[in-house]
């Protein structure tokens, strides 16, 4: 991404985009017609922890807001990274209507310990098996956090500075 850049995105309470602003349809590789109305793990890396998702989704369902790192996947298969931050839309009676995320350019020695980390928790997430991979991945991180003594938030917050 370049220094400057805003990806700009919208979806609805199920994760389908609504919109997608014109740095996004650029990065990701798609016309507006063909992001509308898709999900937005359309994008998804293979090389993202399902537990990485798990965390975003639980804060955004619980109101809060999500601060993270990912690696997204444009559709002739190159990637690139993003410091998302995701927040849930409300409409004028203060209801709950999807989540607004905005993601810029990260910065480069961010990725590379964020990258470990995702490498690390992906590996946890195949030796588990589909039905504890979410868990042991995220009892990794919850680990990984309690080490340094730190929160989720504050770890990414530092890092990307």
């Amino acid at each position: 991404m370049r220094e400057d850049d805003f990806i700009v995105s919208k979806t609805d309470l199920t994760g389908r985009i609504t919109y997608g602003n014109r740095i996004f349809q650029e990065f990701a590789g798609y016309g507006e017609s063909e992001l509308i109305g898709e999900q937005h793990n359309i994008i998804r890396h293979p090389d993202m922890p399902r537990a990485a998702f798990n965390l975003a989704w639980d804060l955004i369902k619980a109101e809060k807001e999500f601060f993270g790192f990912v690696k997204n996947m444009a559709s002739d298969g190159s990637f690139y990274w993003v410091f998302t931050h995701i927040t849930p839309s409300y409409n004028r009676h203060g209801k709950v209507i999807g989540y607004l995320s905005v993601r810029r350019k990260p910065r480069p020695d961010s990725v590379k310990i964020v990258d470990g980390l995702y490498k690390q928790m992906l590996e946890i997430e195949k030796n588990a098996g589909p039905k504890q991979a979410i868990e042991a991945s995220t009892r990794f991180l919850v680990d990984f956090l309690t080490q340094k003594e730190t929160s989720y938030e504050e770890l990414v917050l530092a890092l990307q500075g």
